[in-house]
Formats: structure tokens, sequence, C-alpha cells
């Protein structure tokens, strides 16, 4: 069942949402050359403590996991393509990180998620970076009432194949709010015109993974979380928790960037 947000839940969601950008902009200041990804974890979990939101990662345990997640941010590096768990390894020159992190304050829920390189950047990673901002960009620019849901997967889909890149089949976006992970799913790939209308009061987290070698194959690592590419090539993934409006797509967890301001 699809939850529709009244505006005065809209507005507390964005203060979630807010709480998530500012441990994103934390994590990617802290990121560089010889930081573990325990130490980035522990960068999230102060600014978490800091506003007096609890993390609805930590603990979180779905029907395939093994064990429950064990951090506040999924770290994900050159071959992970989403789920990566923190751990101590050391961050090395020209590293692609992707860090997906949420938070909930005040009953509300906030997710977003964004991928950086350290160091010296392959041209290649800024690339397949780019390419998955502007598909976020794009998917964003589709989440209007009138649309939908494929409106938004084919939007999505479109920018990641034009680039030549893979899409990891069975991932892609949700819905959001009183939980991380509610109805309706979001692919990141499909057809449009079809799927669920959208309507005033959603709020959906749009989120493309994208994979460099352009086979859309990936396994399970040994940890029973991690996600990595068939082919070893590297990943990308971006994420923006938006709330779908009359006056148009309102981006909950913005970071002071270019994507639609609050009507």
């Amino acid at each position: 069942m699809v939850e529709l947000k009244t505006d005065t839940s809209i507005d507390a969601m964005h203060e979630a949402g807010q709480v998530v950008a500012r441990a994103l902009t934390a994590v990617r200041e802290a990121a560089d050359v010889g930081v573990s990804l325990l130490e980035l974890d522990e960068v999230a979990r102060a600014v978490l403590r800091e506003a007096g939101a609890s993390s609805p990662f930590l603990g979180y345990r779905p029907s395939f996991a093994p064990t429950p997640f064990p951090a506040v941010i999924c770290a994900s590096v050159n071959d992970a393509i989403v789920h990566g768990i923190p751990t101590a390894y050391r961050l090395r020159d020209g590293d692609l990180v992707s860090i997906d992190c949420g938070a909930k304050l005040g009953g509300w829920a906030g997710d977003s998620a964004i991928s950086f390189t350290v160091g010296r950047p392959r041209p290649a990673d800024l690339r397949l970076i780019d390419t998955a901002e502007r598909a976020l960009a794009a998917g964003i620019e589709a989440a209007v009432v009138g649309n939908r849901i494929g409106d938004i997967a084919h939007a999505v889909g479109t920018v990641c194949r034009a680039a030549g890149y893979g899409i990891p089949e069975g991932f892609g976006g949700h819905g959001i709010g009183r939980q991380m992970h509610e109805d309706p799913s979001v692919p990141n790939e499909g057809r449009p015109r079809r799927g669920l209308p959208l309507r005033h009061g959603m709020v959906l987290a749009i989120e493309p993974m994208l994979i460099a070698g352009g086979k859309d194959g990936y396994h399970e690592a040994s940890d029973g979380w991690t996600l990595r590419t068939n082919d070893g090539s590297r990943a990308a993934h971006t994420e923006h928790t938006v709330a779908i409006t009359d006056s148009g797509p309102r981006v909950l967890t913005d970071r002071g960037g270019s994507q639609a301001p609050r009507p």
C-alpha cells in the first residue's frame, strides 16, 4: 500500500533528509587516501548523534541478509555496487567510493547516496559518476504528478543505457516515509506511461546504480551484503529522497546543489 504524505509530513521528512545530506557531506569531506571505511562510518554517526537522529541502516536485517547490518552507512568501493559494509580498508589513490546513508528523525526517514573519487581520479570514473548524476536528475525531472513510475524508470534507464553502462537487475528505488523501505518499487529501467500513477504526497527514493563494464551481471560477496560486478568493472550509485507535489518534485535530501527547489 502506498501512503500519501501530508504537506506537514513532507516538511518533517525534509528535516530528516537534511540530516542525511549533512552526513554525506561530512563523509565526503573526510574521505581521503589512508582514511578507513570505519572512520567514515564514525563521521556519519557523529552527524546523526548531533542531530538527535537514529540510523535505519544500523541493525537492519531484510530476509536475504545473514546478519543485521552493522553500520550507519553503506560504503561500496570500486567494483562494489551497493550495500558495502564499512571495514578497516583504507582508501587508496584513485578509488571510486559510493556512500549510502539514512536517518530517522521525528519518526520519518530520509535516504540518499553519492559517488566520488579519492586522490587522482580516473577519467572513466568521472564519466561514470557524471552519468549516474544525470540519470538521477532525469528521474527527478520525471517525478511529477500525472506521470507514472514507469516514466521515472524510463528516464533513469535511458541515460544509463545511452552511455553504455549496465544496470543491476532487481535493484532500484523505493517508497519511503515512516519506514526506510515502503511501496512502491522504483525500477531503474522500464517503459514509459506504465505503472502506478504519481500523485501529490508520494515520496520516493530514486537511486540509479550503474556498472561501467556495460553488462548487468552482479553477485553477492561472502559477507552476504555487498553486491559486486561480475566483470570486476567499477560501479556508481546516486540517490535522493523526492516528494511528488503539485508544484513539482521536491528533493528532501538536497545538498545545496541545483536540484528542484522547494515549492
